[in-house]
């Protein structure tokens, strides 16, 4: 049942850019790389060559969020067993999920930390748990969460090969973010460290159109561009919101709690997605608790009434972007029937910027998109590279639907939909 890995060409599998991670046996094996720079991919074909090379190995996969872990590294894992031909030896229960190596029973388990207890108390049937790959990484909020689950990995094997590896693959987003200090700073980092970075030119499967994306950014967006093209730490300066933290929270409990939420939607297809972003409003103590969101692009109307229904929001109050009338009046018509328009006019943007810069602002750490956007959304600068009052219109789709659902507290727009209010507040 086993098969002849001689005739596996690596090398052709995973491209360039890779061969010191590849071989990398150091107790902490970290890259941080921009999008489309083939991490996640090649961290999958990797663990399953190790698998069937090391007999005693087995692998722990983590992740934010439990639920995560379907549709990204158990589908990336299942990939690699395919491309590298041998996915008639693995075992697949998506149901778990669990990957088994047929020939010797080992195993790749997949968790999040959500249930950190479920970590803790894994236990192995052959060889010994030795080898954890923790994906979106920036995803985990602290230092200390982390420290819980590399306690996970532990014991010794008496075998001549055996190593104990934690791998750690993310996109970076602030420099402010835990990982910077524990694996990046050279007064701080974890001794026994690989740390690289990677982007997405040692990507040679990208096609055409995505290469010319991430180019495109050096012009549109140039601090943006830092992230997501070369791989590298986002900066605080410039930034349009400094007052915010991501922090886990019992959403029900904080509904219960304060009883005044908003829903906020802006809308694309093509190029930019459509967005939903939901949060508690603490009027009285200037808090907002941003705690649910939808990314997605190419979303026809009956998909959009979809997911809003799953959400179930069909009866809550949400305003949409204005641009999209008729959209937002086949939504109505479909039973979104609370939905309505946002207002639009000289100085709404600076307006809504300025009214959510005086909460404090919790981030449940579920809604990645939105913490992308807080920690790249920046003012934009003259030919001097002096800040102006103005935001780079970019890269701001999730915060453009929460200030539509912030119209009700600061435009005087009643929820029963009265605009009229709103516009004379405006000028118009």
């Amino acid at each position: 049942m086993k098969t002849d890995q001689s005739k596996i060409s690596i090398s052709q599998k995973i491209g360039k850019g890779y061969n010191r991670f590849w071989n990398n046996k150091q107790f902490y094996r970290v890259v941080k790389g921009s999008r489309g720079s083939k991490k996640s991919k090649t961290a999958a074909l990797n663990f399953i060559h190790r698998i069937m090379k090391y007999s005693w190995s087995n692998l722990l996969v983590v992740r934010r969020y439990s639920n995560t872990n379907k549709q990204s590294t158990y589908t990336d894992l299942k990939w690699a067993t395919s491309q590298l031909g041998v996915a008639h030896l693995f075992k697949f229960n998506e149901s778990m999920p669990e990957i088994t190596y047929k020939p010797t029973g080992q195993k790749i388990l997949f968790r999040g930390l959500d249930d950190p207890l479920k970590i803790t108390s894994i236990t192995v049937d052959v060889g010994i748990l030795s080898w954890m790959w923790l994906e979106e990484a920036y995803q985990v909020e602290t230092e200390d969460k982390f420290r819980t689950v590399v306690e996970s990995i532990r014991g010794r094997y008496d075998a001549p090969d055996f190593f104990k590896q934690i791998t750690v693959t993310f996109n970076p987003w602030s420099e402010r973010h835990w990982l910077k200090k524990v694996f990046f700073d050279e007064g701080t980092k974890e001794k026994d460290t690989f740390a690289t970075t990677t982007t997405f030119r040692v990507n040679e499967w990208l096609d055409d159109v995505d290469r010319q994306r991430y180019l495109d950014l050096y012009r549109t967006n140039p601090r943006r561009a830092r992230i997501v093209a070369d791989g590298e730490w986002g900066v605080a300066e410039g930034l349009v919101f400094e007052n915010f933290e991501v922090r886990e929270f019992d959403i029900q409990q904080k509904i219960k709690q304060i009883q005044e939420t908003a829903h906020g939607m802006d809308f694309g297809f093509t190029n930019d997605p459509t967005t939903e972003v939901s949060s508690v409003v603490d009027l009285e103590n200037k808090e907002l608790w941003i705690y649910d969101e939808h990314y997605e692009k190419a979303m026809l109307t009956k998909e959009i009434y979809e997911m809003l229904q799953k959400k179930e929001l069909l009866k809550a109050p949400i305003t949409g972007d204005s641009a999209e009338k008729r959209l937002i009046q086949e939504l109505i018509n479909m039973g979104v029937r609370r939905m309505r328009a946002s207002v639009k006019g000289s100085g709404s943007i600076n307006q809504g910027i300025l009214f959510i810069q005086g909460f404090k602002i919790y981030i449940h750490p579920r809604c990645e998109h939105t913490i992308e956007e807080f920690n790249t959304y920046t003012f934009d600068q003259d030919k001097e590279g002096k800040w102006l009052n103005t935001p780079i219109d970019a890269n701001n789709h999730i915060i453009d639907a929460l200030r539509y659902s912030l119209e009700q507290y600061h435009l005087g727009v009643s929820k029963k939909d009265n605009t009229y209010r709103a516009l004379q507040n405006l000028g118009l």
